[in-house]
């Protein structure tokens, strides 16, 4: 892909997060791509990605996510987010949340994601669902 198709590609990516349809995101990975968030286990396959990221959506309804910058470094693709909502689903907090983070994506020759490793600050966010919190700029 060059620059256009990843900034495309990324932007798509980034709504997809945003729509309350997990399947929507997992067709973005490879039958058995891996998604991994914060050095935890890898989800492997759409439908273990579909499942993490319903977790995400469930506990913020009204969570978005847009591209902030997508670059090639290498052999992989570095998407940064920005990501905004609130903890408003079941047994949440009612914070308001902002975060960003990035994915290392691999991709493979057929455009689809076949690894995504991601991180966000876990302590910031933490920080953000307690009482007194508030929400900041935690570029990483």
């Amino acid at each position: 892909m060059n620059q256009t198709e990843l900034t495309d590609f990324a932007t798509r990516y980034a709504a997809a997060w945003s729509s309350q349809d997990p399947a929507s995101l997992a067709a973005f990975y490879a039958e058995d791509g891996s998604l991994t968030v914060n050095e935890g286990n890898p989800s492997v396959g759409r439908e273990a990605i579909a499942a993490t990221a319903q977790s995400f959506m469930t506990a913020f309804p009204d969570m978005v996510v847009v591209l902030d910058e997508v670059t090639r470094e290498d052999d992989q693709v570095i998407f940064r987010w920005i990501w905004t909502g609130t903890n408003i689903g079941p047994g949440g907090t009612g914070r308001a949340v902002r975060m960003t983070g990035h994915e290392a994506w691999t991709i493979g020759a057929d455009g689809l994601i076949t690894e995504s490793t991601g991180h966000y600050d876990e302590a910031e966010y933490q920080r953000q669902l307690q009482p007194g919190g508030s929400t900041s700029d935690t570029t990483p």
